[in-house]
């Protein structure tokens, strides 16, 4: 009965920034493995970025050196930091939470059994 709730999408102008809170209930992220995946307008859902429960994270190439996963265990909230926005990175971003020990890879979307229902990020040439 784990519900997430993404929130902090918007519109941004190139270069600019935005953080996305993903805040859940029915459980702790303490014991979950946590991602983010973005699904572009006509486009497949893709990995982002994951955060392990003892901390390690882990991201697409695109996305190195700009964005930064965190977590509150305190909140029960994880953060999807996005710094120097460009264009292509407009989707709708989307949290996702699995066991501790995922049945697959981080960046797979099957390896997840609870997802929000996303925030819009629209970032403006």
């Amino acid at each position: 009965q784990v519900q997430l709730v993404e929130s902090g999408g918007g519109l941004v102008q190139a270069e600019g920034s935005l953080r996305l809170s993903c805040a859940a209930s029915g459980g702790t992220f303490s014991s979950f493995a946590l991602a983010w995946f973005r699904q572009a307008p006509g486009k497949e859902r893709e990995f982002v970025a994951h955060i392990s429960w003892t901390a390690v994270t882990y991201y697409t190439d695109s996305v190195k050196g700009r964005f930064t996963v965190s977590r509150d265990v305190a909140k029960n909230t994880v953060y999807l930091q996005m710094n120097s926005l460009k264009p292509e990175d407009t989707a709708v971003y989307y949290c996702a939470a699995g066991p501790r020990f995922l049945r697959g890879s981080y960046y797979q979307l099957d390896s997840y059994d609870y997802w929000g229902k996303g925030t819009l990020v629209t970032v403006s040439s």
